[in-house]
């Protein structure tokens, strides 16, 4: 059976700050979910983009040179390589797209990083 996902009712589900929810998948791709608020930690990915979608709150990713602003309805595809630290001055819900393959805090290992089985409800 088929059922249709509320991005914002899953965020909303959630206990943990940046920890987060795989709640589909497409292909190759996880559709994660997650609730955000304080500052995350520096990190790229070598190989993989991402993409952060504003479900509710506001983002700032924070770039080595320069910053991106985001609000509910908005993305921005963080390209693979892109050093980048994700910052949310309130909560914030957001949905995250990205290939399976993607560690959460790429190379950097932080008491924040969540395994994939993690974020998978394992």
């Amino acid at each position: 059976m088929i059922d249709a996902v509320h991005l914002l009712t899953e965020a909303e589900k959630l206990t943990e700050w940046w920890s987060p929810r795989v709640v589909g998948r497409v292909n190759d791709q996880y559709v994660k979910v997650a609730k955000v608020q304080g500052a995350f930690v520096w990190h790229d990915h070598a190989d993989e983009d991402e993409l952060f979608l504003i479900l509710k709150g506001r983002l700032r990713i924070e770039l080595e040179d320069g910053e991106v602003e985001l609000s509910p309805g908005s993305f921005c595809v963080i390209p693979r390589g892109v050093r980048h630290n994700p910052v949310a001055d309130a909560p914030c819900f957001l949905a995250l797209i990205e290939p399976v393959s993607t560690r959460h805090t790429g190379d950097v290992e932080t008491p924040m990083t969540r395994s994939i089985n993690e974020q998978l409800g394992g």
